[in-house]
């Protein structure tokens, strides 16, 4: 999260909310990076915590998400300069495979935490998906991880994100609908287990 956190900078932030229009407060846009950042790791963490889904996403990361595009993420955002992979930036189409039919939950509880309107919301997260594959695609390039090695990242930096956040982690919160602090009951109902080991099967 803070090597990530470090990538949204002023400049970065003021072009986003230009883009979203409405006068969006700054500090409501930030709020909202920081919360769709926390629930694409969540979300992420446990599309990976079988062997499948590891596979999946370490496959994905090699063919589409290298970490390049957090060598000048203003440029490749604000569309002044364009990736050999045109996947990279498929925003639409990581939340896609990421969050699966949780996307729209997803909006409507960072749409309610933030006070952003749901498009707003929607369009940031389509603006910050690439950013979280590309860190992760560089800390996998950088560390050389295999698939266990790239379930371990994930799974400490969910543990360390529950552990400082007094309310949890938010997609745990999102997975969690009746809010009685267990997810067991809401898996069960929704079929996640299906939805997990389906990351990024095609684009």
């Amino acid at each position: 999260m803070k090597l990530l956190q470090d990538q949204v900078s002023d400049s970065l932030m003021d072009s986003v909310i230009g883009q979203l229009g409405g006068g969006v407060q700054k500090e409501k846009a930030s709020t909202a990076a920081s919360g769709i950042m926390d629930m694409m790791m969540g979300a992420l963490a446990n599309n990976a915590s079988t062997p499948q889904g590891a596979n999946s996403l370490l496959g994905a990361l090699d063919r589409d998400h290298d970490g390049s595009i957090l060598d000048d993420v203003a440029g490749f955002l604000g569309g002044q300069k364009q990736p050999a992979n045109q996947k990279m930036l498929n925003g639409a189409g990581i939340l896609r495979h990421v969050l699966g039919e949780r996307q729209d939950t997803a909006v409507n509880m960072l749409s309610k935490d933030t006070g952003l309107d749901k498009s707003q919301v929607l369009n940031m997260m389509i603006k910050f998906a690439p950013m979280v594959m590309g860190m992760l695609g560089k800390v996998k390039k950088q560390q050389n991880l295999d698939a266990g090695g790239l379930q371990d990242f994930l799974r400490t930096s969910q543990q360390t994100q529950r552990a400082s956040s007094s309310g949890g982690d938010l997609f745990t919160r999102m997975l969690d609908r009746d809010g009685d602090g267990s997810i067991m009951d809401d898996v069960a109902q929704s079929g996640i287990k299906a939805l997990f080991g389906k990351l990024f099967g095609r684009k």
